[in-house]
């Protein structure tokens, strides 16, 4: 599927709502393997990413709502702000293998720290064919969940 007019399209909402919120920003596009990228480049950065990335994906967030009402069924568009969610995921994963580590040689499981559903899908697709451990999110309806990796059943 051809993502460029969404991307497009994501790019001007972005850039319309962080121009009336009084950010200069540069936007980058990227269509990577994550998916279409939209990258914010400022000196505000800590502003726009908030504490622990929340202010940022409630934009992300805002973008793709918009841009639900503007397309038919539009692609999922990531929005980064200097680099800030690809280096955390980078982080997270790193964690997350160090700990399955720590699982395969204990045999006991590991906890995760809460983390929202992006964050955990991309951990379980991480181990999905993992012939040695699994992951496991923690049970009920909050935001943020603990996920646990644990050593993989024997058939």
């Amino acid at each position: 599927m051809n993502s460029k007019p969404a991307l497009d399209q994501a790019r001007q909402i972005l850039e319309n709502l962080l121009g009336f919120l009084g950010f200069f920003v540069t936007i980058e596009e990227e269509d990577g393997p994550e998916g279409p990228t939209l990258q914010i480049l400022t000196e505000e950065h800590d502003r726009l990413i908030g504490p622990r990335g929340q202010v940022l994906d409630d934009i992300q967030f805002l973008v793709n709502r918009l841009l639900c009402r503007r397309m038919e069924d539009p692609p999922r568009i990531r929005v980064d702000c200097e680099f800030y969610r690809s280096m955390r995921e980078d982080k997270m994963l790193a964690r997350a293998k160090e700990m399955a580590d720590r699982v395969r040689a204990t045999g006991g499981p590991a906890a995760l720290s809460p983390m929202n559903s992006y964050y955990r899908r991309l951990i379980h697709n991480a181990f999905a064919n993992d012939p040695d451990v699994m992951t496991e999110s923690a049970k009920g309806d909050a935001r943020f969940k603990r996920m646990f990796i644990k050593k993989r059943a024997k058939a």
